[in-house]
This record gives structure tokens, sequence and C-alpha cells, in this order.
């Protein structure tokens, strides 16, 4: 039961970990996504949390669910049924459980595009997430998303940890955050940390706009894209788009990995979460790993719903049980 452990990441949602796999270069569907700008950095010391924030988003109490055909075999692999080993998972796949990306070749060149248009993301924000693995209701652990926006600055965490007896047995916190400014384009990230335990694990990135580089830990620098997004900021820069469809290529880091993707817009659902039934738009990031995102209409568009699928075809499932946010005055 430990071994799913292993593809429970703390990514992303969407939310998480740091290992995702990038759709390569061959591998790009068709790019359609939603953009929305964040602030400025925030200092460590002054990102302070949220106030509660008592604005919950709406929601349809009696609309139908409207489940959403799954186009990769990897979506409805029977290998999401919960595994029954007891071997122990290492710590740094369990960092997948968040709105997430797949690994791929860095990309080499940059394809200029315009700006999208994009809204105000909500000043300050909480999001709490049960993580299941597979889609049978099993769950592994649960996650929280914060946010807030100040003086053109934002600051995003997200806590994942696991609990019941995936909790007994093996106690995991996974911590991700990422500072960085709104612009007219969307969020514009200066720093991604990812922590175990309340310790930096390395696997973050360093964002260098004026130089154009990116730096992953160890790792050689890598060109930065305009435009590239970490894997937790991803789901709100794009529910701030107006428009996913325009936005074409996009470059997403895991901390550890760099790869350039185009987002599919799958179209309009309705998704029924702890949280309640929404109006959403599904957004996919196809690849060797998929990421499926679900941006709630009926409010500020934040993700209700992330799925990642792992090359493996191993499902891990976020699924909003609360949702509060506050727009500026």
């Amino acid at each position: 039961m430990l071994a799913f452990l292993a593809s429970l990441g703390v990514h992303g949602l969407v939310l998480f970990g740091p290992d995702y796999e990038l759709p390569g270069p061959s591998d790009p569907p068709p790019l359609l996504a939603e953009l929305k700008p964040l602030p400025k950095t925030l200092p460590p010391a002054a990102a302070a949390k949220p106030p509660a924030i008592p604005a919950p988003l709406a929601r349809h109490p009696t609309s139908p669910v409207k489940k959403a055909a799954r186009h990769s075999p990897a979506a409805t692999s029977p290998s999401a049924s919960v595994p029954t080993s007891t071997e122990a998972a290492p710590a740094d796949e369990m960092m997948a459980a968040a709105p997430s990306v797949v690994p791929a070749a860095a990309p080499t060149g940059e394809t200029a595009a315009p700006a999208p248009e994009t809204r105000a993301m909500p000043v300050a924000g909480r999001i709490r997430y049960r993580v299941d693995r597979g889609d049978q209701g099993f769950q592994i652990g649960v996650s929280v998303n914060e946010w807030q926006v100040v003086d053109g600055a934002y600051r995003i965490t997200a806590v994942t940890e696991t609990t019941g007896l995936i909790g007994a047995l093996r106690p995991l916190r996974i911590e991700h955050e990422s500072l960085g400014h709104t612009s007219p384009a969307g969020l514009v990230p200066d720093r991604f940390i990812v922590r175990q335990d309340g310790r930096e694990t390395g696997n973050g990135a360093d964002f260098d706009w004026s130089e154009k580089q990116l730096k992953m830990g160890n790792r050689p620098v890598e060109t930065l894209l305009s435009g590239t997004q970490d894997v937790l900021s991803l789901p709100y820069h794009l529910g701030m788009l107006a428009d996913p469809a325009a936005v074409g290529n996009i470059a997403i880091t895991t901390g550890k990995k760099y790869g350039q993707f185009r987002l599919e817009v799958v179209g309009e659902e309705e998704v029924n979460v702890p949280a309640g039934t929404f109006r959403t738009l599904h957004l996919r990031v196809p690849g060797v790993a998929q990421t499926e995102v679900w941006l709630a209409r009926d409010g500020a568009q934040m993700p209700v719903k992330v799925q990642h699928v792992d090359s493996k075809g191993n499902i891990l499932l976020l699924l909003a049980t609360t949702i509060e946010s506050r727009s500026a005055p």
C-alpha cells in the first residue's frame, strides 16, 4: 500500500511536486490555455498567511455532473487501482500530487506571441483539496493551497500531507512555494521552492528575467523563455487568462526539469467535487505523462479539480473540498 505513495507528488493544484514528465517537442498537442497575472515577488518575511476569506465560489447545488470522456489510455489505466505492496516509496516520488506536468527535452527556441488578455487574480484565497489515488475515491492525503497578492507581488503556497493509514505508515509533508509578480500577461514567477518536512530539497528554480536564465539547483542553466511558469503558479496563471485557447506554447519548470508545452482546451464541463458542482473549463497538458485541470467558471477561475496520470498510468486526483477567495475592494 505504501508503494502507491510513490505517485503522490506535491507539485501543483494544482499544486505540488517537481518530477513530472513534460511533453517533448514531438509530443505536443494543440495548445489552448487561459492565463492570469500575479504580483511581484514578496519577501519571505512579508508573505503572511492570507486572512480568513469567507467568500466561497458560486456553485450549482443541483446541476447534474457531466463527466468528460478520457482520450488518453493512461487516464483509464487499470493500474490506477490501489496497490497492495508494502514497499516504502521514495520521498522524492511523493512529490507528484498537484497541478503538474510531464518531463521533456528543454526548449531550444522561443516563439514570439502577443500578450494574452488577462483578468485580475483574487488578492487572497485558500483552496483545500482531498488527494486521491486513482479515480475510485481512495484518499491518501490532503493539500492546502493559499495565495496572497500585495502591491503587485504574489505568494502561492501548497502544503500536502499524507493522511489515514498511509499517513500512519509513512507520514510525509511536502511544501511548494511560488514567489513572483503580476503583469499584464499574467503571473511572472521569480522563485520556486520545494521543502520536505520543513527543509528545502534543492529542487526549486530561480528565474533571472533580466539575463533570461533559469537556474534549477546544481543543474546546467537553461535559457528562460518568456511566459515560463512553475508547476504551482501554472493553474493560477491559466485562471487569469481570458482566452486559454490563444495561449500557444507555454514553458513550465518542475524544479528538476524544464520543457515547453501546448495546452489543450477540452471544453466546458460541469464537475462535482466535495466543494460542490461547478461549471468549469477543462484544460489538458498531454504527453508521456498527462495533467488535466478544471477551472471554475462560477468564480475566479480557480482550479477545483486536478488530475495527473504518470507514464505508468497511475492516477493522482485533487478534488476541492473548500474554496475561499477575496477580491480587491
